[in-house]
């Protein structure tokens, strides 16, 4: 395999090692600075100046930095290999760090949600609050959610040893699952890889063995999925958040009407889409259902060509380029100054990623490279997102990381962007016709699948409500979203049953899989308007990025004559999909 050469990061440009003395030295810091923010400002903000209300956000914004850089430093060591026990222990100890500093500052979010609106409107009169208006704004989306100073200080500190210990057995648990297969034990990645080889006996062995696997650890699995929607549903109705999905609308700056929307269209969109092409590939390997093992398998006469990572990084350059200088430019940094972690190693985390750190630093990526077509997809979504990452730097720490509704949009943008290089540049009907295949796959794992994730976790968390679901009850309701999604020309066995379990998301960051689904859509749309000769449309897609977490989705697309609200918005974006079926029904 042509892959030897494939990159580490080198993550010493944010701090030397977990032992340095210069992140002891940040940790100091912050410890002194929020003990001094404390004296300066708890109790006081109803009563200050909109020029020294300014002043404090930005001392906050100081120790948010300091905290944010060292948690970054140690989750990037701990996801590089998960079943280090080194870096566990250095990651969980940094959280604990982190926690009882910032515990100390907690106090300033909750005394600015309970300012009067006169007050602030006040203030933000001033230079220097206006500044923080938007992060302001968004910290106050959130008052009427928020509970005693009491209440959150203990939330906030156990938080350590609640969600985020739930979280942690959770990564190395999935880490520490071994795979045999051919007499070779492999990780995670390497199974979820052979479901899409060219061999079909691999694909089966591979599907069947990571069903098994999963099997024999579901009840770990079942544990901590009810043990987390049952703390997320505790602390819902505290708050008094109506629905398990509010506080992550809130989170993500979007309007519930507008996910509903995106959800029933995507839904509506089933037969059409996902339906639809299950039923022709089953067409091209002459079968009347395709097995669940190949439903992300090569085309017939695809040749299983291999990407090195060289081929890799010109092809998504150029791709870059091709749209805009500038943009290349910086997501060229990223292969120059060892920001990217592709090598394949036991224990690493699966899957891809790119870490935004703080703005002092800069991002890097996490992905696993085998040198697929797919692969070099993943590596333009995740520099799309480090490019975002860091053309938003400018706004600072409290703004510039965005809303997951709109961090998806450069992603899937760099995506298209690479996707339609690549087509343009193939006049082999085959190869044209596997790399469209390959594109559609992409957009229904992107729109239909997440969708029916967002369906099936949304299912779990209503259940959760009236008791503890059964690991069998929890596969059941995977196999009925599982079937609506993928419709009849899929088949499935039991072995099926237990693949809920290695779906991170769930865990991690609940209700987070529908942000896929809206950025692919909105993205669709957004090309749709490039690709009819928008004036400035280039200007415009940089300022976007640029803007970081400022402004909301309506007022980032307004600019290209989009509008999230407006259900065809969404029939737009899966018309693109849509269009890519109906060209391959043609070959």
């Amino acid at each position: 395999m042509p892959n030897d050469n494939l990159p580490e990061w080198d993550l010493t440009d944010i701090y030397p090692a977990p032992d340095s003395m210069e992140i002891e030295s940040d940790f100091q810091r912050a410890d002194m600075l929020s003990k001094d923010f404390v004296k300066q400002y708890r109790g006081k903000l109803a009563n200050i100046s909109g020029e020294e209300l300014g002043k404090a956000v930005r001392e906050f914004e100081v120790i948010t930095e300091i905290l944010c850089k060292a948690m970054s430093y140690a989750q990037l060591l701990y996801a590089a290999d998960v079943s280090d026990g080194e870096c566990g222990r250095f990651y969980q100890t940094t959280q604990e760090r982190i926690t009882d500093i910032s515990s100390e500052t907690l106090f300033f979010q909750l005394e600015l949600n309970r300012l009067d609106d006169d007050v602030l409107d006040k203030q933000l009169e001033s230079k220097g609050a206006a500044h923080y208006a938007s992060w302001i704004k968004n910290v106050r989306a959130f008052r009427n959610n928020q509970l005693s100073d009491e209440l959150e200080k203990l939330l906030h500190e156990k938080s350590v040893s609640g969600r985020s210990a739930w979280i942690r057995l959770f990564d190395e648990t999935e880490a520490s699952l071994r795979f045999l297969i051919d007499g070779k034990e492999l990780g995670i990645s390497d199974v979820l890889n052979q479901l899409s080889d060219t061999d079909a006996n691999q694909r089966k062995k591979a599907a069947k063995v990571l069903g098994r696997v999963l099997r024999e650890n579901i009840k770990l699995f079942s544990l901590v999925t009810n043990t987390m929607a049952k703390d997320k549903a505790t602390e819902d109705a505290w708050r008094s958040y109506p629905r398990p999905i509010s506080e992550r609308n809130l989170t993500n700056q979007v309007e519930d009407n507008v996910v509903d929307a995106l959800v029933s269209s995507v839904k509506s969109a089933y037969p059409n889409l996902s339906h639809r092409y299950y039923r022709l590939k089953s067409r091209w390997f002459g079968v009347d259902a395709l097995d669940y093992w190949d439903r992300n398998a090569p085309l017939p006469n695809d040749d299983d060509h291999n990407y090195s990572w060289d081929d890799a990084r010109k092809t998504v350059l150029n791709a870059y380029s091709g749209f805009d200088s500038k943009m290349a430019g910086v997501a060229e940094q990223f292969f120059k100054n060892n920001w990217i972690d592709a090598r394949l190693r036991v224990g690493k985390s699966s899957g891809a990623f790119s870490h935004s750190t703080v703005p002092s630093v800069h991002p890097y990526i996490l992905m696993n490279f085998q040198g697929k077509a797919r692969d070099v997809m993943t590596l333009a979504h995740e520099l799309g997102h480090g490019i975002h990452q860091v053309m938003s730097a400018p706004q600072g720490t409290l703004m510039s990381d965005t809303p997951l509704t709109t961090a998806e949009t450069a992603s899937v943008f760099g995506e298209m962007l690479t996707f339609r290089s690549m087509l343009l540049g193939e006049d082999n009907p085959v190869r044209r016709r596997i790399l469209l295949a390959g594109k559609v796959e992409d957009m229904l794992n992107t729109v239909v699948r997440q969708i029916a994730f967002h369906t099936f976790e949304t299912r779990v968390h209503d259940e959760r409500s009236s008791g503890e679901l059964s690991s069998e009850r929890l596969c059941d309701i995977w196999m009925e979203v599982q079937r609506e999604s993928l419709g009849n020309s899929v088949r499935f066995d039991d072995d099926y049953r237990s693949y809920w379990a290695y779906i991170s998301h769930f865990i991690h960051m609940p209700f987070y899989v529908y942000a896929y689904a809206f950025g692919d859509c909105l993205v669709n749309s957004l090309y749709d308007v490039f690709q009819g000769g928008h004036k400035g449309f280039q200007q415009k897609y940089l300022d976007m990025l640029s803007s970081g977490g400022t402004r909301r989705h309506n007022e980032l697309l307004a600019p290209f004559g989009l509008d999230a609200s407006d259900p065809k918005f969404w029939d737009r974006g899966l018309s693109m999909v849509s269009s890519f079926v109906d060209e391959l029904e043609q070959f």
